[in-house]
């Protein structure tokens, strides 16, 4: 669309798997909608996430995490996500390799244990079915597990799937039903323009009546173009994966008290990743990965599944993680712009299914699956910097006319400058 302005019911800024199933969900009400990505499709977040359905309550830190999560709100979330996981395949027509064999959260003191207790509590409360397994109850169901654990809690309904199947089979779904994807095409302008939008790319503009950012790490930027000043803090963490290897893990593993989570994948290798930092967050370029976080969640791994100690590590990994100040999820129109929407925020992948359907939603006026208003935009909005007071002038030295002023010459002040037809759009 080189030089051309086309139009759109919706456009979707960010193509990873969040985009992907907004974009899909949109396209099955009926609503035009054109999906830009900054680059390859799915190749940030959502192409180096670990890829887990998390169903039961997950840990409220990972390590260098300044402020806990509300595992208890997530939880009817988790729930909503799982049920629309189960049908998933189905419905895009593609195989995902999702695989909900189930999970274990593990804890390794008395408090981590009253903490699992806590949960499990939440989770019969919600209707997500999970079971508390103490001592030798919890090594005889999970043989691997270490001498360090006193308790596990259990749950059917974990697992995971595919990230770069999933976005895939997203974006082949949502283009089946008409949606247009422009990749490598970074949004430079985002404005109003009549009663919608005007959006700003390389090859041109698309003029919509809403715009839906899920731009990722990059989200708060994208908004800024619209003025829209909102406050996250992308980090960049790190994942490990071992050689292919026989089956020795066919559940996803995680921890209560702490950042972890190992699962065995399809193709043999296992993912060993939990929320460790990387070196360092660039958003310019790729992520550096750090040898002390490889250390820490190998050696976490190792402890609570000894036999991993025999697999050798094969590469590791960082990638942006969209998260906010209050470590809760983002979604929703922002106050004071009609038709602007954004969504993001950790455990965004699990949540996929659900928030696509969700922003559908919003956008076409509809009752959305779940209660989102208090994980809106409006809690992370920054006022807009005050704007300086005009200079005084300073009584004590009154202003002076110009042919007063000592040691300058009464010159005129330039000429006045031509019109300028600005009609030329440059």
């Amino acid at each position: 669309m080189s030089g051309r302005q086309a139009t759109a019911d919706v456009v979707v800024i960010g193509a990873g798997v969040l985009g992907a199933a907004t974009a899909y969900e949109l396209a099955r009400r009926g609503l035009r909608t054109a999906v830009v990505e900054r680059g390859a499709p799915g190749r940030e977040g959502s192409g180096t996430t670990a890829g887990n359905l998390h169903v039961q309550a997950v840990h409220t830190r990972r390590p260098g995490q300044a402020v806990p999560l509300d595992s208890r709100r997530f939880l009817p979330l988790q729930k909503a996500a799982s049920e629309r996981w189960s049908d998933l395949e189905a419905d895009l027509e593609a195989d995902l390799e999702v695989r909900r064999a189930g999970g274990f959260t593990v804890a390794e003191t008395e408090g981590q244990v009253a903490e699992l207790k806590a949960k499990s509590a939440w989770e019969a409360a919600e209707g997500i079915p999970s079971e508390l397994l103490y001592g030798p109850a919890a090594h005889t169901a999970l043989p691997a597990l270490g001498p360090t654990v006193r308790a596990v809690n259990w749950c059917p309904l974990d697992g995971y799937a595919n990230p770069l199947l999933a976005t895939r089979a997203y974006l082949a779904a949502a283009g089946r039903l008409g949606a247009r994807l422009l990749p490598f095409s970074p949004v430079t302008a985002l404005a109003r323009h009549g009663s919608g939008w005007r959006t700003t790319i390389p090859g041109g503009t698309l003029d919509s009546a809403a715009v839906i950012d899920v731009a990722g790490p990059w989200l708060d930027a994208v908004a800024a173009l619209a003025g829209v000043r909102l406050r996250m803090t992308p980090v960049a963490i790190q994942m490990h994966a071992t050689v292919r290897a026989p089956v020795v893990l066919r559940h996803l593993v995680q921890h209560i008290g702490e950042g972890l989570s190992v699962k065995q994948v399809t193709a043999g290798n296992v993912l060993i990743g939990g929320g460790w930092p990387a070196g360092g967050l660039d958003l310019a370029g790729r992520s550096r990965t750090s040898t002390h976080s490889l250390a820490g969640n190998v050696a976490q791994a190792v402890r609570v599944l000894p036999s991993l100690a025999r697999l050798r590590l094969l590469r590791m990994w960082a990638g942006p993680l969209a998260a906010t100040p209050d470590e809760m999820p983002l979604i929703g129109e922002v106050p004071g712009e009609r038709g602007l929407y954004v969504a993001g925020g950790t455990y965004a992948f699990t949540f996929a299914p659900l928030w696509g359907e969700t922003l559908a939603a919003l956008v076409a006026g509809e009752r959305p699956p779940v209660a989102v208003a208090d994980l809106g935009p409006h809690r992370l909005m920054r006022p807009e910097p005050p704007r300086p007071d005009p200079p005084r002038p300073d009584p004590a030295r009154p202003e002076q006319p110009r042919s007063d002023r000592p040691d300058r010459p009464d010159t005129p002040g330039p000429a006045p400058r031509e019109p300028v037809d600005d009609t030329s759009g440059r």
